[in-house]
Protein backbone atom coordinates (compact mmCIF):
# COMPACT_ATOMS: atom_id res chain seq x y z
CA UNK A 1 0.00 0.00 0.00
CA UNK A 2 3.09 1.89 0.23
CA UNK A 3 3.82 2.28 -3.13
CA UNK A 4 -0.25 3.26 -3.79
CA UNK A 5 -0.08 5.65 -1.87
CA UNK A 6 3.75 7.31 -3.83
CA UNK A 7 0.69 6.29 -7.27
CA UNK A 8 -1.98 8.38 -6.11
CA UNK A 9 -0.13 10.95 -4.91
CA UNK A 10 2.13 11.39 -8.02
CA UNK A 11 -0.91 10.39 -10.38
CA UNK A 12 -2.59 13.33 -9.95
CA UNK A 13 -2.32 15.11 -13.05
CA UNK A 14 -4.59 12.26 -14.39
CA UNK A 15 -6.97 11.85 -11.43
CA UNK A 16 -7.68 15.45 -11.77
CA UNK A 17 -8.17 16.01 -14.92
CA UNK A 18 -10.45 12.76 -14.99
CA UNK A 19 -12.29 14.50 -11.67
CA UNK A 20 -12.56 17.51 -13.05
CA UNK A 21 -13.89 16.07 -16.15
CA UNK A 22 -16.44 14.11 -14.26
CA UNK A 23 -17.49 16.81 -12.26
CA UNK A 24 -18.01 19.14 -15.01
CA UNK A 25 -20.09 15.94 -16.57
CA UNK A 26 -22.68 15.64 -13.75
CA UNK A 27 -22.76 19.38 -13.44
CA UNK A 28 -24.04 19.88 -16.87
CA UNK A 29 -27.43 18.89 -16.81
CA UNK A 30 -27.54 17.16 -13.35
CA UNK A 31 -29.50 18.60 -10.26
CA UNK A 32 -29.02 18.47 -6.86
CA UNK A 33 -31.06 15.78 -4.78
CA UNK A 34 -30.85 15.74 -0.47
CA UNK A 35 -29.66 12.81 0.57
CA UNK A 36 -32.49 11.10 2.11
CA UNK A 37 -32.20 11.02 6.01
CA UNK A 38 -34.72 7.94 7.67
CA UNK A 39 -37.25 10.49 8.41
CA UNK A 40 -36.21 11.82 12.32
CA UNK A 41 -39.86 14.03 12.45
CA UNK A 42 -41.79 10.61 13.11
CA UNK A 43 -39.50 9.44 16.09
CA UNK A 44 -38.84 12.48 18.01
CA UNK A 45 -42.97 13.57 18.09
CA UNK A 46 -44.39 10.10 18.99
CA UNK A 47 -42.55 9.81 22.15
CA UNK A 48 -42.63 13.46 23.56
CA UNK A 49 -46.53 13.15 23.12
CA UNK A 50 -46.87 9.81 24.19
CA UNK A 51 -44.76 10.84 27.09
CA UNK A 52 -46.48 13.41 28.94
CA UNK A 53 -49.65 11.32 28.79
CA UNK A 54 -47.94 8.74 30.07
CA UNK A 55 -47.21 11.07 33.31
CA UNK A 56 -50.22 12.63 33.57
CA UNK A 57 -52.28 9.46 33.74
CA UNK A 58 -51.19 7.21 36.39
CA UNK A 59 -50.46 10.19 38.86
CA UNK A 60 -53.76 12.23 39.11
CA UNK A 61 -56.50 11.24 36.95
CA UNK A 62 -57.68 8.07 38.09
CA UNK A 63 -58.08 9.27 41.91
CA UNK A 64 -59.91 12.76 41.33
CA UNK A 65 -62.20 10.31 38.79
CA UNK A 66 -62.71 7.88 41.05
CA UNK A 67 -63.75 10.50 44.39
CA UNK A 68 -66.05 12.88 41.43
CA UNK A 69 -68.45 10.22 40.34
CA UNK A 70 -69.68 9.34 43.31
CA UNK A 71 -71.59 12.74 44.73
CA UNK A 72 -72.36 14.53 41.63
CA UNK A 73 -73.82 13.56 38.32
CA UNK A 74 -72.47 13.87 34.52
CA UNK A 75 -71.83 17.72 34.77
CA UNK A 76 -69.64 17.47 38.04
CA UNK A 77 -67.89 14.70 36.42
CA UNK A 78 -67.27 16.82 33.21
CA UNK A 79 -66.36 20.19 35.06
CA UNK A 80 -63.43 17.67 37.29
CA UNK A 81 -62.46 16.44 33.89
CA UNK A 82 -61.17 19.95 32.34
CA UNK A 83 -59.72 21.39 36.27
CA UNK A 84 -57.98 17.83 36.16
CA UNK A 85 -56.30 18.44 32.62
CA UNK A 86 -55.43 21.62 33.29
CA UNK A 87 -53.75 21.93 36.56
CA UNK A 88 -52.25 18.42 35.72
CA UNK A 89 -50.55 19.58 32.59
CA UNK A 90 -49.11 22.65 34.34
CA UNK A 91 -48.06 20.95 37.68
CA UNK A 92 -46.22 18.41 35.59
CA UNK A 93 -44.46 20.85 33.73
CA UNK A 94 -42.08 21.41 36.39
CA UNK A 95 -42.55 18.05 37.93
CA UNK A 96 -41.76 16.20 34.87
CA UNK A 97 -39.16 18.41 33.64
CA UNK A 98 -36.81 15.96 35.24
CA UNK A 99 -38.28 13.34 33.73
CA UNK A 100 -37.71 14.30 29.84
CA UNK A 101 -33.89 13.52 31.07
CA UNK A 102 -34.73 9.69 31.79
CA UNK A 103 -37.97 9.93 28.96
CA UNK A 104 -35.72 10.91 26.74
CA UNK A 105 -33.10 8.46 27.52
CA UNK A 106 -35.93 5.60 26.92
CA UNK A 107 -37.06 7.62 23.80
CA UNK A 108 -33.58 7.69 22.31
CA UNK A 109 -33.81 4.01 21.87
CA UNK A 110 -36.09 4.40 19.50
CA UNK A 111 -34.29 7.39 17.60
CA UNK A 112 -30.82 5.96 18.08
CA UNK A 113 -31.69 2.88 15.42
CA UNK A 114 -32.25 5.43 12.74
CA UNK A 115 -29.95 7.96 13.50
CA UNK A 116 -27.20 5.00 13.95
CA UNK A 117 -27.95 3.85 10.90
CA UNK A 118 -27.59 6.99 8.87
CA UNK A 119 -24.51 7.77 10.32
CA UNK A 120 -23.42 4.60 9.08
CA UNK A 121 -24.81 5.10 5.34
CA UNK A 122 -24.05 9.02 5.12
CA UNK A 123 -27.14 10.25 5.44
CA UNK A 124 -27.22 11.62 8.71
CA UNK A 125 -27.19 14.89 7.46
CA UNK A 126 -29.08 15.62 4.90
CA UNK A 127 -26.24 17.33 2.28
CA UNK A 128 -27.09 18.21 -1.38
CA UNK A 129 -25.66 15.47 -3.68
CA UNK A 130 -25.39 16.87 -7.75
CA UNK A 131 -26.88 13.61 -9.97
CA UNK A 132 -27.39 13.30 -13.35
CA UNK A 133 -29.47 10.65 -15.48
CA UNK A 134 -27.24 8.49 -17.52
CA UNK A 135 -28.43 9.23 -21.08
CA UNK A 136 -26.79 9.24 -24.43
CA UNK A 137 -25.71 12.93 -23.89
CA UNK A 138 -23.32 11.99 -20.81
CA UNK A 139 -22.21 8.90 -22.53
CA UNK A 140 -21.22 10.96 -25.32
CA UNK A 141 -19.87 13.23 -23.11
CA UNK A 142 -17.76 10.40 -20.35
CA UNK A 143 -16.30 8.60 -24.12
CA UNK A 144 -14.98 12.19 -25.21
CA UNK A 145 -13.72 12.59 -21.60
CA UNK A 146 -12.20 9.00 -21.67
CA UNK A 147 -10.58 9.93 -25.36
CA UNK A 148 -8.81 13.17 -24.19
CA UNK A 149 -7.24 10.91 -21.32
CA UNK A 150 -5.34 9.03 -23.82
CA UNK A 151 -7.28 5.67 -23.37
CA UNK A 152 -8.19 5.12 -26.89
CA UNK A 153 -11.34 5.81 -28.96
CA UNK A 154 -12.09 2.04 -28.83
CA UNK A 155 -11.13 1.39 -25.47
CA UNK A 156 -13.09 4.76 -24.39
CA UNK A 157 -16.51 3.02 -26.42
CA UNK A 158 -16.23 -0.30 -24.67
CA UNK A 159 -15.39 1.06 -21.34
CA UNK A 160 -18.44 3.55 -21.70
CA UNK A 161 -20.95 0.84 -23.00
CA UNK A 162 -19.80 -1.00 -20.18
CA UNK A 163 -20.59 1.60 -18.04
CA UNK A 164 -23.95 2.31 -19.38
CA UNK A 165 -25.09 -1.82 -19.15
CA UNK A 166 -28.10 -2.04 -16.26
CA UNK A 167 -27.57 1.82 -15.78
CA UNK A 168 -29.31 3.45 -18.25
CA UNK A 169 -31.98 5.88 -17.30
CA UNK A 170 -30.60 6.04 -13.87
CA UNK A 171 -29.41 8.81 -11.38
CA UNK A 172 -25.80 9.16 -11.22
CA UNK A 173 -23.36 11.06 -8.98
CA UNK A 174 -19.57 11.84 -9.63
CA UNK A 175 -18.50 9.74 -6.93
CA UNK A 176 -20.43 6.55 -8.15
CA UNK A 177 -19.24 7.14 -11.73
CA UNK A 178 -15.72 7.40 -10.31
CA UNK A 179 -16.08 3.79 -8.68
CA UNK A 180 -18.03 2.55 -11.73
CA UNK A 181 -14.90 3.53 -14.10
CA UNK A 182 -12.34 2.32 -11.30
CA UNK A 183 -14.38 -1.28 -11.91
CA UNK A 184 -14.22 -1.07 -15.54
CA UNK A 185 -10.62 0.15 -15.75
CA UNK A 186 -9.41 -2.69 -13.48
CA UNK A 187 -11.74 -5.50 -15.48
CA UNK A 188 -9.94 -4.67 -18.81
CA UNK A 189 -6.58 -4.56 -16.85
CA UNK A 190 -6.56 -7.78 -14.54
CA UNK A 191 -5.48 -9.98 -17.54
CA UNK A 192 -2.20 -8.02 -18.37
CA UNK A 193 -1.11 -7.60 -14.95
CA UNK A 194 1.68 -10.24 -14.05
CA UNK A 195 5.47 -10.18 -12.84
CA UNK A 196 8.64 -10.93 -15.19
CA UNK A 197 8.39 -14.82 -15.36
CA UNK A 198 11.51 -16.57 -13.89
CA UNK A 199 12.89 -19.36 -15.62
CA UNK A 200 15.09 -22.15 -14.78
CA UNK A 201 17.28 -21.31 -17.50
CA UNK A 202 20.63 -19.70 -16.61
CA UNK A 203 21.51 -17.19 -17.42
CA UNK A 204 18.11 -15.82 -18.32
CA UNK A 205 18.83 -13.14 -20.70
CA UNK A 206 16.41 -9.88 -20.59
CA UNK A 207 16.63 -7.59 -23.74
CA UNK A 208 15.21 -3.87 -22.75
CA UNK A 209 14.21 -2.23 -25.60
CA UNK A 210 12.77 1.66 -26.31
CA UNK A 211 12.90 5.13 -27.73
CA UNK A 212 15.40 7.75 -26.83
CA UNK A 213 14.77 8.65 -23.16
CA UNK A 214 11.70 5.81 -22.23
CA UNK A 215 13.76 5.39 -18.72
CA UNK A 216 15.14 1.80 -20.32
CA UNK A 217 18.87 2.86 -18.42
CA UNK A 218 16.75 3.54 -15.33
CA UNK A 219 14.47 0.83 -14.92
CA UNK A 220 17.25 -1.70 -15.66
CA UNK A 221 19.02 -0.18 -12.25
CA UNK A 222 15.95 -1.02 -10.45
CA UNK A 223 14.86 -4.05 -11.70
CA UNK A 224 18.86 -5.25 -11.13
CA UNK A 225 18.49 -3.88 -7.29
CA UNK A 226 15.51 -6.22 -6.85
CA UNK A 227 16.33 -8.82 -8.14
CA UNK A 228 20.11 -8.54 -6.36
CA UNK A 229 17.37 -7.95 -3.25
CA UNK A 230 15.77 -11.39 -3.95
CA UNK A 231 18.70 -13.11 -3.71
CA UNK A 232 19.17 -13.63 -7.90
CA UNK A 233 22.94 -13.04 -9.15
CA UNK A 234 22.46 -10.52 -11.90
CA UNK A 235 25.12 -9.22 -14.24
CA UNK A 236 24.42 -6.19 -16.51
CA UNK A 237 25.46 -5.67 -19.88
CA UNK A 238 25.42 -2.14 -21.11
CA UNK A 239 24.67 -2.40 -24.81
CA UNK A 240 24.25 1.40 -25.62
CA UNK A 241 27.49 1.88 -26.85
CA UNK A 242 26.82 5.07 -28.66
CA UNK A 243 26.47 7.24 -25.41
CA UNK A 244 29.15 7.44 -22.74
CA UNK A 245 26.49 9.21 -20.35
CA UNK A 246 24.22 6.11 -20.72
CA UNK A 247 27.46 3.83 -19.77
CA UNK A 248 28.00 5.92 -16.75
CA UNK A 249 24.57 6.41 -15.70
CA UNK A 250 24.23 2.05 -15.53
CA UNK A 251 27.54 1.85 -13.70
CA UNK A 252 25.79 4.23 -10.86
CA UNK A 253 22.69 2.03 -10.79
CA UNK A 254 25.33 -0.82 -10.85
CA UNK A 255 27.41 0.02 -8.17
CA UNK A 256 23.58 0.78 -5.64
CA UNK A 257 22.79 -2.31 -6.53
CA UNK A 258 25.68 -4.06 -6.22
CA UNK A 259 25.83 -5.97 -9.38
CA UNK A 260 28.27 -5.87 -12.24
CA UNK A 261 27.93 -4.10 -15.40
CA UNK A 262 30.14 -4.81 -18.33
CA UNK A 263 30.89 -2.68 -21.05
CA UNK A 264 32.46 -1.85 -23.99
CA UNK A 265 34.62 1.01 -25.61
CA UNK A 266 32.23 3.61 -27.49
CA UNK A 267 31.09 3.09 -30.78
CA UNK A 268 31.65 -0.63 -30.27
CA UNK A 269 29.48 -3.17 -31.84
CA UNK A 270 26.42 -3.52 -29.40
CA UNK A 271 25.87 -7.34 -30.93
CA UNK A 272 29.78 -8.04 -29.67
CA UNK A 273 28.77 -7.20 -26.60
CA UNK A 274 25.81 -8.74 -26.21
CA UNK A 275 27.31 -11.60 -27.39
CA UNK A 276 30.34 -12.01 -24.99
CA UNK A 277 28.15 -10.69 -21.89
CA UNK A 278 26.43 -13.78 -22.58
CA UNK A 279 29.60 -15.69 -22.26
CA UNK A 280 30.63 -13.88 -18.99
CA UNK A 281 27.37 -14.74 -17.07
CA UNK A 282 27.58 -17.73 -18.36
CA UNK A 283 31.28 -18.39 -16.34
CA UNK A 284 29.91 -16.83 -13.75
CA UNK A 285 26.87 -18.48 -13.02
CA UNK A 286 24.45 -15.59 -12.95
CA UNK A 287 20.50 -16.06 -13.05
CA UNK A 288 19.84 -13.12 -14.86
CA UNK A 289 22.07 -10.79 -17.79
CA UNK A 290 19.70 -7.23 -18.18
CA UNK A 291 20.89 -6.28 -21.60
CA UNK A 292 20.77 -2.67 -21.94
CA UNK A 293 20.25 -1.23 -26.02
CA UNK A 294 20.63 2.11 -27.46
CA UNK A 295 17.38 4.25 -28.15
CA UNK A 296 16.26 4.29 -31.64
CA UNK A 297 13.11 5.76 -32.84
CA UNK A 298 10.57 3.30 -34.67
CA UNK A 299 11.07 5.35 -37.77
CA UNK A 300 14.69 4.44 -38.05
CA UNK A 301 15.03 1.68 -39.99
CA UNK A 302 18.67 1.28 -39.62
CA UNK A 303 18.76 1.27 -36.34
CA UNK A 304 15.98 -1.13 -35.71
CA UNK A 305 17.60 -3.42 -37.91
CA UNK A 306 20.79 -3.38 -35.62
CA UNK A 307 18.43 -4.44 -32.87
CA UNK A 308 17.30 -7.40 -35.04
CA UNK A 309 21.19 -8.15 -35.29
CA UNK A 310 21.87 -8.16 -31.42
CA UNK A 311 19.08 -10.63 -31.84
CA UNK A 312 20.23 -12.76 -34.25
CA UNK A 313 23.75 -12.84 -32.24
CA UNK A 314 22.38 -13.93 -28.56
CA UNK A 315 20.37 -16.58 -30.50
CA UNK A 316 23.63 -17.81 -31.85
CA UNK A 317 24.48 -18.35 -27.70
CA UNK A 318 21.47 -19.56 -27.13
CA UNK A 319 18.76 -20.25 -29.83
CA UNK A 320 15.96 -19.71 -27.06
CA UNK A 321 17.41 -16.43 -26.04
CA UNK A 322 16.16 -12.95 -25.66
CA UNK A 323 13.74 -14.91 -22.28
CA UNK A 324 12.26 -11.70 -22.00
CA UNK A 325 12.14 -8.62 -24.56
CA UNK A 326 11.16 -5.41 -21.92
CA UNK A 327 9.79 -2.48 -23.86
CA UNK A 328 10.23 0.72 -21.74
CA UNK A 329 7.35 3.09 -22.91
CA UNK A 330 7.02 6.92 -21.90
CA UNK A 331 3.90 7.61 -19.96
CA UNK A 332 4.37 11.23 -21.49
CA UNK A 333 4.29 10.36 -25.44
CA UNK A 334 0.66 9.74 -25.24
CA UNK A 335 -0.93 7.80 -27.91
CA UNK A 336 2.64 7.13 -29.63
CA UNK A 337 3.06 4.31 -27.82
CA UNK A 338 0.48 2.52 -29.52
CA UNK A 339 2.88 2.87 -32.94
CA UNK A 340 6.01 2.07 -31.26
CA UNK A 341 4.38 -1.12 -29.64
CA UNK A 342 3.79 -2.22 -33.21
CA UNK A 343 6.85 -1.69 -34.16
CA UNK A 344 8.73 -3.27 -32.10
CA UNK A 345 6.66 -5.88 -31.27
CA UNK A 346 7.46 -7.00 -35.00
CA UNK A 347 11.25 -6.44 -34.54
CA UNK A 348 12.38 -7.76 -31.56
CA UNK A 349 8.95 -9.72 -30.64
CA UNK A 350 8.51 -8.33 -27.33
CA UNK A 351 7.43 -9.72 -24.27
CA UNK A 352 5.85 -7.41 -22.21
CA UNK A 353 5.56 -3.50 -21.12
CA UNK A 354 7.06 -1.25 -18.67
CA UNK A 355 5.48 1.97 -17.96
CA UNK A 356 7.78 4.70 -16.93
CA UNK A 357 6.73 8.53 -15.81
CA UNK A 358 3.18 7.79 -14.56
CA UNK A 359 3.78 10.70 -12.49
CA UNK A 360 4.58 13.11 -15.43
CA UNK A 361 0.93 12.82 -17.76
CA UNK A 362 -1.99 14.16 -17.01
CA UNK A 363 -3.03 10.96 -19.81
CA UNK A 364 -2.65 7.96 -17.88
CA UNK A 365 -4.97 6.24 -20.08
CA UNK A 366 -2.81 5.08 -22.22
CA UNK A 367 -1.85 1.93 -20.58
CA UNK A 368 -5.11 1.04 -20.34
CA UNK A 369 -5.47 1.73 -24.22
CA UNK A 370 -2.26 -0.60 -24.80
CA UNK A 371 -3.61 -3.26 -22.49
CA UNK A 372 -6.87 -3.46 -23.91
CA UNK A 373 -5.54 -3.10 -27.80
CA UNK A 374 -2.30 -5.29 -27.71
CA UNK A 375 -3.23 -7.53 -24.10
CA UNK A 376 0.91 -8.00 -23.77
CA UNK A 377 1.42 -8.71 -20.02
CA UNK A 378 2.29 -5.29 -17.92
CA UNK A 379 5.23 -6.28 -15.66
CA UNK A 380 5.73 -2.67 -13.82
CA UNK A 381 5.09 0.80 -13.84
CA UNK A 382 7.31 3.24 -12.70
CA UNK A 383 6.65 7.20 -11.22
CA UNK A 384 9.85 8.66 -10.19
CA UNK A 385 13.95 8.30 -9.94
CA UNK A 386 14.16 6.89 -6.64
CA UNK A 387 14.96 2.68 -6.59
CA UNK A 388 11.79 1.61 -4.88
CA UNK A 389 9.61 4.05 -7.65
CA UNK A 390 9.08 0.51 -9.80
CA UNK A 391 6.93 -2.06 -8.58
CA UNK A 392 4.90 -4.64 -9.96
CA UNK A 393 1.74 -3.83 -11.44
CA UNK A 394 -1.65 -3.91 -9.78
CA UNK A 395 -4.68 -3.42 -11.79
CA UNK A 396 -6.74 -2.29 -9.06
CA UNK A 397 -4.46 0.06 -7.36
CA UNK A 398 -3.99 2.14 -10.67
CA UNK A 399 -7.29 2.16 -11.79
CA UNK A 400 -8.22 3.81 -8.35
CA UNK A 401 -5.22 6.09 -8.68
CA UNK A 402 -5.93 7.12 -11.61
CA UNK A 403 -9.53 7.79 -11.15
CA UNK A 404 -9.31 9.46 -7.47
CA UNK A 405 -11.16 6.55 -6.30
CA UNK A 406 -9.62 6.47 -2.25
CA UNK A 407 -8.74 2.71 -1.18
CA UNK A 408 -8.28 1.77 2.34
Amino acid sequence: MAFFSKLKDRLFKSSSKLEEGLDAIIEDGGEEVMAEAPSPEKTPSTPTEDAPAATATPPAPEPELESVPEPAPEPAAQEPEVEVSTPDVAEETPVSAPEPASLEEVAPASEAKPGFLARLTGRSSAQPVVKRVLDDDMLEQLEELLIASDMGVDTALRVTANIAEGRFGKRLSTQEIKQILATEIARVMEPVAKPLPLYPTTPQVVLVVGVNGSGKTTTIGKLASQFKSAGKKVVIAAGDTFRAAAVEQLQVWGDRAGVPVLTAPEGSDPASLAFDAMTKAQEDGADLLLIDTAGRLQNRADLMEELSKIVRVIRKKDETAPHNTLLVLDATTGQNAVNQVETFQKLADVSGLVMTKLDGTAKGGILVSLADKFGLPIHAIGVGEQIDDLAPFDPEEFAAALTGVKQD
